[in-house]
């Protein structure tokens, strides 16, 4: 255990996470960035080939230039900026070190993780989306076949591949093993078409494959059951089986709500199931607990971002720094 009392404990070593430690560092404020996964996980775990829609001015954080070859960055671009981040401003990292519970303890919190136990007098919880796929729920997804995160198309070549969702990730998904050579494409999608989201550039693209039949897509429809060379699809038409290798799941993802309603965070009964919190200070109901970035949202994941959630970094701080004097 860490003898001393930490001013300020950061969950999650995201963008935003390490944001909130700069300003710790900034302030003078003692913490420790604590994640279960590597730096900045949830960046780690996008496609390999990956291409933000935000430029690179815009995913800066701690003053550290962000240079990329191109106005928009690549997901290989984003790991070396964010590792550099790091070390330039050598914040205090505790990565692959899951939490394990969060209990109060008078004015202060113990945090025990897998390694050790932390004890703070305030947390800041910067844990996004990204981590929790929504689950199918179905026989067989426990199979090595399904895939819940897509990373690149080469292990798909002359595979019969399904793909679950409608959004960007599903069409994204789709087109390009479709592209780069697998036997068949198969979009499995429970409502009535192609989500009316999907990137205005590409939406010709899906429904022209669609079209003439080079993806087919059932729609109305849902996968029931996945056996090693099979799925079973139910449709409104009528129940099948047919030949498949792979199950790519982009089915979207959610925040942790069991931990933060762990910690005593409220998540408000709305369509978004968003957590409470001050947007002055940040702080959530539970004095001493605030949030930050993705997570504020609840299931609404397209209204924070990086670039307009920096900011929840150094107005946290700066009420905890307030309040610690």
């Amino acid at each position: 255990m860490i003898e001393n009392i930490l001013d300020v404990v950061i969950i999650g070593a995201g963008p935003i996470g390490l944001a909130c430690g700069i300003e710790a560092e900034k302030t003078g404020l003692s913490y420790e960035i604590i994640d279960k996964g590597c730096l900045v996980n949830s960046l780690y775990n996008y496609p390999g080939n990956m291409t933000f829609f935000s430029t690179s001015d815009k995913l800066e954080i701690g003053e550290v230039p962000f240079i990329s070859h191109h106005p928009k960055p690549t997901r290989s671009e984003a790991l070396e900026y964010y590792r550099r981040v790091a070390s330039s401003w050598k914040l205090r990292t505790r990565l692959y070190e899951r939490i394990e519970s969060v209990k109060s303890e008078k004015d202060n919190f113990l945090i025990n993780s897998q390694k050790q136990t932390y004890k703070a007098r305030n947390l800041i919880i910067a844990t996004g989306f990204y981590d929790l796929p929504y689950l199918l729920d179905i026989p067989g997804e426990d199979l090595p076949k399904v895939k819940h995160y897509y990373d690149e198309p080469h292990p798909y070549f002359d595979m019969n591949v399904a793909v679950v969702g409608a959004a960007n990730s599903a069409v994204d998904v789709a087109l390009e093993v479709f592209r780069k050579g697998a036997k068949s494409v198969t979009m499995v999608i429970r409502e009535a078409e192609i989500n009316p989201r999907v990137k205005y550039w590409v939406r010709p693209d899906i429904d022209n494959r669609i079209g003439e039949g080079s993806i087919k897509a059932y729609f109305k429809s849902k996968i029931t059951k996945i056996d090693p060379y099979t799925i079973n699809i139910s449709t409104p038409e009528e129940n099948m089986t047919i030949q498949n290798d792979f199950v790519l799941a982009m089915t979207g993802y959610r925040p942790n709500f069991s931990f933060l309603e762990s910690v005593g965070v409220n998540i408000r009964n709305d369509e978004f199931k968003t957590p409470e919190y001050n947007t002055k200070t940040m702080q959530s109901n539970v004095k001493g607990v605030y949030l930050a970035g993705v997570i504020c949202g609840g299931l609404k994941t397209n209204e924070w971002f990086i670039e307009n959630s920096r900011i929840h970094a150094e107005v946290a701080v700066s009420n905890i720094a307030k309040n610690n004097t």
